[in-house]
């Protein structure tokens, strides 16, 4: 680990002169703590957040959750308002890390975590992610874990986060704060796919940092959940993952929201399977239809084409689970 200068801010403006001057936001530091162990990352400042009051869970005046980015991943996971109105989100966080890191994790570290590549992590291996211009190891390497959607010949790291998938399923929206300000960015724009510069993952202006995420209201009855495929029951992270979230109204599909993980380089979102599906009556036959646009694009490599009939089977399930049908 390389040496750095270590600050805890007491309220936010203290935290933004910190952030200003190119220190690095952390709270639980589940993430950029491994990161430093391993000489991937090598900040000279870290600004301790733990202390600003972002750790509320909030309804707003619209009828939608605002989640302050301090709450943790176990304390979002269980609240009364989030595990009834978006069952979706408190799957997509109970079937993340283990107990102790849900404990630690924060929701705006999760979303900000960085992708679990091997390559990435080995800083002997090249990476244009850790080093830009090196290449990708992953192209011509063991991919089986790899994205299949949004890749470029830079990078094919999937995103790890569970939540974010759910995030992205619901259209929810980034709040930040910054030396210009407060802004908000929608979650769909937040991460960005790797295109030329795949060193870039989020759209942070410099010193900004995340305050809360917001899930926007929808109409009753909305019936959501989680499904995460992957090679153990605990503590892995997913091969796919399917979130959907569906209101019904007199038989009839009225808002389809469907995302995937573990598949693309940013949380994916299925718009045309969402398009499949309003306006049609739940059945196993639309959903297997339906399901059969999860992977329109998909470029699988040599080790993880399983990876595009897993997808769209894990979305049929998914979809079968929360819509039911005949």
């Amino acid at each position: 680990m390389h040496p750095f200068t270590y600050t805890k801010a007491a309220d936010t403006r203290e935290a933004l002169n910190a952030g200003r001057r190119g220190g690095r936001y952390i709270a639980g530091g589940t993430t950029l703590v491994d990161l430093m162990r391993e000489t991937v990352e090598h900040p000279g400042s870290l600004v301790d957040i733990s202390a600003l009051p972002l750790r509320e869970v909030t309804a707003t005046k619209s009828g939608g959750l605002r989640i302050g980015a301090l709450v943790t991943m176990a304390e979002a996971a269980a609240h009364p308002k989030v595990h009834a109105l978006y069952p979706v989100v408190s799957q997509a966080l109970e079937l993340s890390a283990s107990p102790q890191l849900r404990n630690m994790a924060t929701i705006g570290g999760n979303i900000m975590q960085r992708t679990r590549c091997t390559y990435f992590r080995d800083v002997t291996a090249d990476c244009n992610k850790r080093e830009p211009g090196s290449g990708c190891a992953a192209l011509h390497g063991y991919n089986r874990t790899h994205a299949i959607l949004g890749t470029t010949d830079g990078c094919v790291a999937t995103h790890p986060s569970d939540a974010a998938v759910a995030f992205a399923a619901l259209e929810a929206t980034v709040h930040l704060l910054g030396p210009a300000g407060e802004r908000t960015v929608p979650f769909a724009d937040f991460h960005l796919k790797p295109g030329s510069t795949p060193h870039r993952e989020q759209a942070l202006r410099p010193g900004e940092l995340i305050t809360a995420v917001e899930i926007p209201p929808y109409p009753r009855p909305l019936k959501s959940g989680y499904l995460k495929v992957r090679d153990r029951q605990s503590y892995e992270f997913a091969l796919t993952s399917a979130a959907v979230a569906l209101h019904l109204l007199g038989g009839v599909i009225r808002e389809a929201k469907v995302a995937a993980g573990g598949v693309g380089t940013v949380p994916w979102k299925l718009p045309a399977v969402e398009r499949e599906l309003i306006g049609q009556r739940p059945s196993n036959a639309l959903w297997t239809k339906a399901a059969e646009r999860a992977a329109d694009g998909a470029r699988p490599l040599e080790h993880n084409r399983f990876k595009v009939e897993l997808l769209k089977r894990a979305v049929e399930r998914q979809l079968r689970v929360v819509g039911g049908g005949k």
